[in-house]
């Protein structure tokens, strides 16, 4: 299991050297002059070309991103053109807001979507199986943006039960965490209701039902632990992207956010500030995976077996 893990590590290196390519690619080529930006407008344009040679900005782009790569191994993901901070300082500041959505959001995907795909498959073909369907496909298809800005316009400006944008109060979450778990819910209660539907027509769960156990203890015992795996595959993914894609999310509802802060960072083309967060995004997005990959050897004892981890 540790090898296994090693290998997955390193393969996350040209993942990381990939993504690092092609940001670094549009960042490079997209209109907009950085040291006009940093100096403003009405800047005279010596002092334009004296910043550009300062910040290399003319040398060639594969020596600009080899030296990139090279700070950047050193810990050094530069500095911000508009705050004039260290990149990974700003990062490490909008972060902790970007997790608890996803962290918020995720918990609402589990007890909410992962409770309905089972109820679903339990009770399959009566109307609780047929409202779920109907509701996971509204789910799916309503706009994030919308139904943000719908929720804000009700709770918020008519009802005032929730605040309606920043990080200020712990219910300030809640709105923004909604409009980014229903897709996934719907999605989640899919999988789940397909994959509880195949393990309950196995026969070790008629055997089980024959022993004489309670329902429950067939369902959440029997079934679920062997349903676990694609459900669990399909939550880590839309956790990882719950953590790179609440761009638009953060936007509507003025999170002080990595998401907005990106948003800001591209307006400006504040390519240190672009380059840190997308690698560090894509970065937690591969630790996710594998903490996802690692959790079917605990989950799948066919696994254990093959890797030598079975209980002695």
């Amino acid at each position: 299991m540790a090898g296994y893990i090693i290998k997955r590590i390193v393969i996350m290196v040209p993942v990381l050297l990939g993504v690092s390519f092609i940001v670094f690619v549009f960042m490079s080529f997209i209109p907009g002059d950085p040291a006009r930006l940093i100096l403003g407008q009405s800047a005279p344009q010596s002092a334009v070309d004296s910043l550009h040679h300062k910040m290399g900005l003319g040398d060639p782009f594969l020596v600009r991103y080899v030296r990139y790569l090279k700070n950047a191994a050193h810990g050094d993901f530069g500095t911000s053109y508009r705050s004039s901070r260290p990149v990974f300082k700003e990062i490490l500041i909008r972060f902790p807001s970007t997790l608890k959505l996803a962290l918020y959001s995720i918990v609402l995907v589990i007890g909410f979507g992962l409770a309905l795909g089972i109820l679903s498959a339990v009770k399959k073909y009566s109307w609780l199986d047929i409202a779920s369907t109907v509701l996971a496909m509204l789910a799916a298809s309503v706009p994030t943006f919308w139904l943000g800005l719908m929720m804000i316009l009700l709770f918020s400006l008519k009802l005032h039960w929730l605040p309606s944008n920043g990080a200020s109060h712990p219910l300030s979450y809640l709105m923004p965490a909604i409009a980014l778990s229903l897709p996934v819910m719907a999605d989640v209660s899919r999988i789940t209701r397909s994959a509880m539907l195949e393990t309950i027509s196995k026969d070790y769960i008629r055997t089980a039902r024959a022993k004489g156990l309670a329902e429950l203890a067939v369902i959440w015992g029997h079934a679920l632990r062997n349903a676990l795996l694609p459900i669990i595959t399909v939550i880590g993914q839309e956790f990882g992207q719950m953590l790179g894609g609440a761009i638009l999310v953060e936007s509507v509802f003025a999170l002080p956010g990595l998401g907005s802060l990106v948003v800001e960072s591209i307006r400006s083309k504040d390519i240190p500030q672009i380059m840190g967060a997308t690698i560090f995004l894509a970065l937690m997005f591969c630790v996710v995976l594998l903490v996802v990959d690692v959790s079917y050897f605990f989950l799948d004892p066919r696994l254990q077996s093959h890797y030598g981890l079975e209980k002695k």
